[in-house]
């Protein structure tokens, strides 16, 4: 049913938009018989919007690999560094969260584990909305900042970096197997941010997958067994997305392509001291503007990565 009534939605904008072009060349036609100044400006006003319309078309076009609109998990991770990354990793959270609320998805805490004295160290998030993967998956990677650290009694430049891991969620990964020597899986007692879905009993579950070393945690379940097979779930897509990624490499080594998929590759600086810069080293676009990046306004690093991604490809 999303799928149906997205593809509506394509199909009702790109209509709406054909008449409104329409529309607007037949009222051009009736100005240039008779010269109107407040019809002009009314023109004026539909081209700005029919630009932004198109633009945003333009860029929905884009988001046309096979998993793009799906669901996704977002998780955050401290690198080294202690208190200073884990500030960092709590800044990076606000700023999806932000993201995410104007882009009008869901979202639910699916673990949260605070950093010693400040900040997290890590925290996985459930992403729901039209295209969430599509849009999320230009996060993947190593986030470096440099700033002035509030923390430090001397007032030093210090750099700090997180990872961020996005997952789509797969409607079907009942085909990955895994066997129960493969696992190692703890519980402990959920903290952090939860509301009301937080408790103090063991309920949280943390898997760990031996071979690959992937780890997976869970507690914004009241129930243990929830929370494991909400894991195990995680745990499954992310088997599965490493599957694609290492197929990916091996079709592009028979092409003689260098596909640049590693998890820990540095993707985007955030620098605020000796000057403010935010760039994303993948396509080279850059803003002065660190506060309003911070804020949540990733449109334009998504953009011109969706876009170089085509201009790779072909």
């Amino acid at each position: 049913m999303d799928e149906l009534n997205n593809l509506k939605d394509i199909v009702h904008n790109s209509k709406e938009l054909k008449d409104k072009i329409a529309n607007d060349l037949m009222t051009l036609e009736i100005l240039e018989l008779e010269y109107d100044e407040k019809v002009k400006k009314e023109l004026e006003s539909n081209l700005e919007e029919l630009q932004k319309t198109i633009h945003d078309l333009e860029l929905f076009t884009l988001l046309n690999s096979e998993y793009d609109n799906s669901n996704c998990i977002l998780e955050i991770h401290a690198g080294a560094g202690g208190t200073e990354a884990c500030d960092w990793s709590n800044m990076l959270y606000r700023m999806y969260l932000r993201y995410m609320e104007r882009h009008n998805f869901r979202v639910e805490v699916l673990s949260f584990l605070e950093g010693e004295e400040t900040g997290v160290k890590s925290v996985s998030l459930k992403v729901e909305g039209a295209y969430a993967y599509g849009y999320l998956k230009c996060e993947k990677g190593v986030h470096r900042l440099v700033r002035l650290s509030p923390f430090d009694a001397n007032n030093k430049r210090h750099t700090s970096f997180a990872s961020v891991d996005v997952i789509p969620e797969f409607k079907e990964v009942e085909d990955i197997e895994i066997l129960d020597k493969d696992l190692k899986i703890d519980v402990y007692r959920s903290s952090g941010a939860g509301g009301q879905h937080i408790n103090t009993t063991d309920s949280a579950v943390r898997i760990t997958h031996l071979p690959t070393k992937i780890v997976v945690s869970c507690q914004n379940q009241r129930s243990q067994i929830q929370n494991r097979e909400e894991a195990m779930r995680m745990l499954k897509s992310k088997l599965k997305l490493l599957s694609i990624e290492k197929q990916n490499q091996e079709l592009a080594s028979t092409k003689g392509e260098s596909l640049n998929i590693e998890f820990g590759s540095q993707i985007r600086s955030y620098v605020m001291h000796p000057y403010s810069m935010v760039k994303d080293h993948r396509t080279n676009y850059e803003t002065s503007n660190v506060s309003k990046v911070l804020d949540g306004y990733l449109d334009e690093f998504i953009e011109s990565y969706l876009k170089n991604n085509v201009k790779s490809s072909n």
